[in-house]
């Protein structure tokens, strides 16, 4: 198998994440609002949210952002490279989604929002699709064109998306990261009743640092 057909093969797909979802399923009391696919490989398929407890907010194992994450140049949705090192000094949120993704077309409104509140406190908002970037370029287009998102827009490298996962695959993913790179926030699925106001109070107390 070629190196181009073993990338392509490790983007995440509906189906790819239906294992591990329906694991992540067995402590839905936890409240975590995710996506789930039981409709065929990379075919979208019922999405499975339960938002009746909040999602939680913590910050994972990884204090501050490796390399692979930062120096890795990635494809934008625009046509100019994304890296995520350019973004030093400013507080960043980078949310990991994709346009088959129930809870991520919830949760992208949020960051729509707090991106044009915040950006002139020095608040950038980066969104990473989880897709092939060869077969979801116009479907990504298009979400981004319905859902006006005004911030940096494009695709994660398998690499940096199971990076930033660190074991839990499963979207929508946000991180609140500090002006000096560290990890303040992780957000693993969406609570419509507790994410938004968990990312505001994130992202306020990460411009204030």
């Amino acid at each position: 198998m070629s190196r181009k057909n073993r990338e392509k093969n490790h983007y995440l797909t509906p189906a790819r994440l239906a294992l591990t979802l329906r694991v992540l399923s067995l402590v839905s009391a936890f409240g975590i609002s995710s996506c789930n696919s039981t409709d065929g490989i990379g075919k979208p398929g019922p999405v499975s949210i339960n938002p009746a407890k909040p999602a939680p907010a913590a910050p994972g194992p990884m204090v501050t952002l490796p390399p692979v994450v930062l120096d890795t140049e990635l494809k934008g949705m625009n046509g100019r490279p994304i890296k995520i090192s350019d973004y030093a000094g400013k507080v960043l949120v980078v949310n990991l989604w994709a346009t088959w993704c129930g809870p991520c077309r919830m949760e992208i409104p949020e960051l729509v929002k707090f991106h044009k509140e915040f950006r002139a406190k020095g608040l950038e908002v980066v969104g990473l699709s989880t897709e092939n970037p060869e077969a979801s370029a116009a479907g990504v287009r298009r979400f981004a064109q319905e859902f006006k998102m005004d911030y940096p827009v494009g695709w994660a490298t398998p690499e940096v998306a199971i990076t930033l996962m660190q074991g839990r695959e499963a979207i929508p993913q946000s991180f609140v990261i500090s002006r000096d790179g560290r990890i303040l926030k992780r957000f693993v699925g969406f609570s419509a009743a507790a994410t938004p106001q968990q990312l505001r109070d994130a992202i306020e107390e990460a411009l204030k640092g």
